[in-house]
């Protein structure tokens, strides 16, 4: 492990060790591992060292925690590697994957420029479904005191980023309108056999709550 890698992680630690809405420093790691999986099964070229940095830092200024500006994002993440002195194209680099990350609605385009970016995104979308997924959506809803379900609100095809992070429904919504999108949104082949199965087991939670909630089960 090169010397960057180590400051940085020991960095995002302290700065999201304790965070209480599901973006914590285990989300990070959980990506930072799912990242170095997936760089490994690539077919094509990549930069790991790219790779883990922007897996490391992609949430160490995440929007939703400023008022949706996702520039904060990108210039946390470009002091720090400034400071550490990274060469200048492996800063910009890892700043437009940070920018370009996050799922911004339903019906808004995220693509990727490169390999590297493709990748730490998969990763970051893995650890969105499945059981970690289901945990982490329940976790953030609590955060933003948000309920639990109501059967009154429908899911909303947000045709903006703007709409989309102003949407305050209940954490059932949050799976119609992002989590069970993913597993079609996928780059690489391998995240897209992992999403497979997470997608399901997700998509079975969801159909028994549900019915538990209608008392069908």
């Amino acid at each position: 492990m090169s010397d960057y890698i180590k400051k940085t992680a020991q960095f995002v630690k302290n700065q999201l060790e304790g965070e209480g809405s599901g973006h914590d420093w285990w989300h990070i790691l959980r990506v930072w591992n799912m990242s170095k999986r997936l760089a490994s099964e690539a077919t094509d070229p990549v930069s790991t060292l790219v790779i883990e940095l922007a897996a490391l830092l992609h949430d160490i200024a995440d929007h939703k925690f400023h008022d949706g500006d996702l520039s904060v994002g990108p210039k946390v993440a470009s002091e720090w590697l400034y400071s550490i002195k990274i060469d200048k194209k492996v800063i910009d680099h890892v700043s437009d994957i940070i920018k370009d990350l996050s799922f911004k609605g339903a019906e808004v385009a995220t693509p990727m420029k490169t390999m590297e970016g493709k990748i730490v995104q998969d990763a970051d979308r893995l650890d969105a479904i499945g059981a970690i997924g289901i945990a982490r959506a329940f976790a953030y809803g609590g955060y933003k005191s948000r309920e639990l379900y109501n059967p009154n609100i429908e899911p909303v095809s947000h045709t903006s980023f703007e709409a989309y992070r102003k949407d305050e429904g209940h954490t059932i919504n949050h799976f119609y309108e992002k989590l069970f999108l993913l597993k079609d949104r996928m780059n690489t082949e391998s995240a897209k056999k992992i999403a497979a199965e997470r997608h399901t087991f997700m998509k079975e939670y969801v159909d028994r709550f549900l019915q538990e909630w209608d008392g069908n089960q």
